[in-house]
C-alpha cells in the first residue's frame, strides 16, 4: 500500500521519508525512486519516473508509451513537497499500479479518491519535552534554566515545529560563540561554523560567562534576519539572490558568478547549518517562513537587480557548448524563476 504522510513545512517531513526510504532499499525489483513533487504534475512526475528507472538519454515517449512504460515499473516512490491531489493524484496512481509510494504533503492538499488505497499519516509537532531534547541535540550541550525557559515559550508559540528548533539551536550556538570570543563575528563578519573534528562543548556556559542575551522569543519565532546577519557576506548576497528568485536557490556552482567571490561556494553550506535552507529534491529552497522574514528585513530591497542578474548568467550558461540539457533542466526552477521577476504576466 501508499502512504500520504501530511504536516506543515518544517515539521519534518522529509526527514521522516528519508527515513522510511532507507529502510525501504531492496523491496521492489527497480529500487526507491525520488522525486520532488515541488511544482510537478502528474504528468511530470510520470516522466521522472520513467526516467528514473529507464536508461533512455534525449527520449521523450509520447503519453500513450509513457503510461505503458510506467505502468512496469515496481519501485517504491517517495515524492516529497508534492503539490497535487484529488483527481490528479488519483491519475498518477492508477498510472503506476506495481508501485507503492511515500508522500510528502501539506495539509489543505484535496485527497484522493477512496479507490485509492492510500493510508494517511498526519505529522504533528513535537511535544515539549522532544523539542527541549531536539534543541540541546542542535547546540551539542545541555541546556541551562533559563534557556529551558525560553524554549518552552518557544515551543509553545510554534507548536513544537521542528524546524523553529533546528533554527534556535543555531540561534544559541552563534550565542555561545559570542560569549566564548566575543570578536567571532568581528574579523571575518562572520560566524563560521565549529569544524567537525572539534570535540561538542562538554558543558553549558555559567551565568558568569554570559554577556550576550538570549535571543527576544519573536527573534526564536522569526530567527531568519538575525541567523543571516551573522553570517558570511557571500552567504547573505546568496540570500539576496534566493530571496529575488522568490525562494528557489541558485546551485553552488553558480554562486561565485553571481555572488563576485570564489569562495562562496561554501555559502550554501552555511545557510543550511542555521537551517534556512530546506532540500526540495537534488536543490534547496529557502526554509518554510524564511522569505518572508528576510523581505521584511531588506533583502528584496534590490529584487530586480539581482534577478536580472541571475538572468544574464543564466543566459550566458545555458548557451555555452559544455553545458548539456539535462544541466539546464535540473537548474531549470531557478532560471524560470530569474524570468518570471523581469518578464510581466
Amino acid at each position: 500500500f501508499s502512504v500520504r504522510l501530511t504536516g506543515q513545512a518544517g515539521s519534518g517531513r522529509t526527514a521522516l521519508l528519508d527515513a522510511v526510504a532507507a529502510d525501504c532499499a531492496g523491496l521492489a525489483p527497480d529500487g526507491v525512486v525520488r522525486l520532488n513533487g515541488h511544482r510537478r504534475t502528474a504528468t511530470d512526475l510520470l516522466y521522472g519516473l520513467f526516467d528514473a528507472v529507464h536508461h533512455a538519454p534525449l527520449h521523450r515517449p509520447a503519453p500513450e508509451e509513457l503510461l505503458a512504460l510506467v505502468r512496469s515499473i515496481g519501485a517504491v516512490v517517495v515524492i516529497d513537497d508534492l503539490e497535487i491531489g484529488g483527481a490528479a493524484l488519483d491519475e498518477l496512481l492508477e498510472a503506476t499500479p506495481e508501485c507503492a509510494f511515500l508522500l510528502g504533503t501539506a495539509p489543505d492538499l484535496p485527497a484522493p479518491g477512496i479507490d485509492a488505497h492510500l493510508e494517511e499519516v498526519l505529522l504533528a509537532g513535537l511535544g515539549r519535552a522532544a523539542s527541549l531534547e531536539l534543541l540541546a541535540k542542535v547546540v551539542e550541550r545541555p541546556l541551562t534554566e533559563e534557556e529551558k525557559n525560553w524554549a518552552g515559550d518557544l515551543w509553545f508559540e510554534s507548536e513544537g515545529l521542528p524546524l523553529r528548533f533546528v533554527q534556535a539551536g543555531s540561534l544559541l550556538r552563534q550565542r555561545d560563540r559570542l560569549n566564548t570570543d566575543p570578536t567571532a563575528f568581528d574579523e571575518y563578519d562572520y560566524f563560521e561554523p565549529r569544524p567537525d573534528d572539534v570535540p561538542p562543548v562538554s558543558e553549558a556556559p555559567t551565568p558568569e560567562t554570559l554577556d550576550v542575551p538570549l535571543p527576544s522569543l519573536g527573534e526564536g519565532a522569526a530567527p531568519a534576519v538575525l541567523l543571516a546577519s551573522r553570517l558570511s557576506e557571500a552567504a547573505r548576497e546568496t540570500l539576496r539572490f534566493t530571496v529575488a528568485l522568490g525562494g528557489e536557490v541558485p546551485h553552488q556552482a553558480h554562486l561565485p558568478a553571481l555572488v563576485g567571490d570564489t569562495h562562496a561556494d561554501a555559502a550554501l553550506g552555511e545557510l543550511a547549518h542555521c537551517g534556512l535552507l530546506s532540500p526540495a529534491g537534488p536543490r534547496y529552497r529557502l526554509a518554510a517562513g524564511v522569505l518572508a522574514q528576510l523581505e521584511a528585513g531588506g533583502y528584496a530591497d534590490e529584487a530586480a537587480a539581482h534577478a536580472l542578474t541571475a538572468a544574464q548568467h543564466y543566459a550566458w550558461w545555458v548557451s555555452h557548448p559544455s553545458v548539456t540539457p539535462q544541466r539546464a533542466v535540473a537548474e531549470a526552477d531557478a532560471i524560470v524563476a530569474a524570468m518570471g521577476r523581469l518578464v510581466p504576466d
